[in-house]
């Protein structure tokens, strides 16, 4: 074939008869419907996209948060638990 060396969605330059041209045409037309039908659904991939992303840092950000609020929380408790057993050995050396 003439047009082997040609890119794969490379459209060939005919140089053929006219009667050839529409079909060309609709070929082109095709292979540009095609390619916009693609950059639209890109496009709306990049919406959900940038929308997904959003939600997941709001959710990073809310976990940060409450993983935070769950360090001071257990470090509160092994203050108190750190109170308790020395009271409880000052209980036991005072008998």
């Amino acid at each position: 074939m003439e047009n082997d060396h040609l890119a794969e969605n490379e459209l060939p330059v005919e140089t053929g008869d006219a009667d050839e041209m529409p079909e060309m045409v609709e070929t082109a037309a095709t292979s540009l419907a095609i390619l916009v039908e693609r950059v639209e659904q890109l496009a709306q991939w990049c919406e959900r996209l940038v929308a997904d992303n959003h939600v997941l840092r709001e959710r990073v950000s809310a976990l940060q948060t409450e993983g935070d609020a769950l360090r001071e929380k257990n470090e509160q408790s092994r203050a108190r638990i750190d109170a308790m057993i020395v009271r409880l050995k000052g209980l036991g050396q005072s008998s």
